[in-house]
């Protein structure tokens, strides 16, 4: 027995189409677009590692030299690629203090972590949503069986519905849905706290570049 002709009681198109088409519609119905396209987007980031921000600790304290030795406005000729880093690098060559400084890193890795948390309860949602699709599936094989009872050819294809349909809904809840929004939540968790590292060394290099009349007025 191959594997296509094992498979082939458990594969009916209708069945996959009222749940999986019904988890679809039923989530862009209940999601906002902005979140969807994050949802949606969020794919691509599931193979990657956890973010670290020990390079990005690396970098900050490289440029707390560059300005021992050059002065803080060298800071505007160096290469920043991380959004956060430059931002706060952008407030220190402005002036800011530490406390306005550490509060941008934290705005915006609080921004990003609500961003990502949104995309993962995107597919959180249509974890629960699947297994429902399933059960609407379900009740419309019986109905569609009930009406066929002297059709035997009907009945057999009336109740693979039925019950492929709750199948379909379980694997696609559990098995796929499920698993993407936790890998999702677990990956935002875990730079929202890595990135809580800029704060403190970037808050210091601030205070310590802030121009001394500010520091004679604080």
């Amino acid at each position: 027995m191959t594997l296509a002709s094992a498979l082939a009681p458990f594969l009916d198109p209708l069945a996959f189409a009222i749940v999986g088409g019904g988890t679809v519609a039923a989530t862009l119905l209940r999601t906002p677009s902005r979140d969807l396209f994050r949802g949606i987007a969020a794919i691509g980031c599931l193979a990657r590692k956890p973010f670290d921000a020990g390079a990005l600790v690396t970098q900050v304290d490289a440029l707390t030299r560059i300005t021992a030795r050059h002065g803080v406005m060298q800071l505007d000729r160096s290469v920043i690629r991380d959004a956060d880093v430059e931002a706060a690098i952008h407030a220190i060559v402005d002036g800011a203090d530490g406390a306005k400084v550490a509060h941008i890193i934290d705005d915006r890795r609080t921004a990003r972590f609500e961003r990502q948390r949104a995309a993962a309860d995107m597919w959180a949602g249509a974890a629960e949503l699947a297994p429902a699709m399933g059960m609407v599936g379900t009740l419309i094989g019986l109905v569609r069986l009930f009406t066929s009872m002297t059709d035997p050819a009907v009945i057999g294809h009336a109740m693979a519905i039925a019950v492929l349909a709750t199948l379909y809904g379980a694997l696609i809840g559990n098995l796929v849905c499920l698993p993407v929004a936790t890998r999702l939540k677990r990956l935002a968790r875990a730079e929202y706290i890595e990135r809580g590292r800029l704060a403190a060394p970037l808050a210091a290099l601030a205070d310590r570049e802030l121009p001394q009349t500010q520091r004679t007025a604080a």
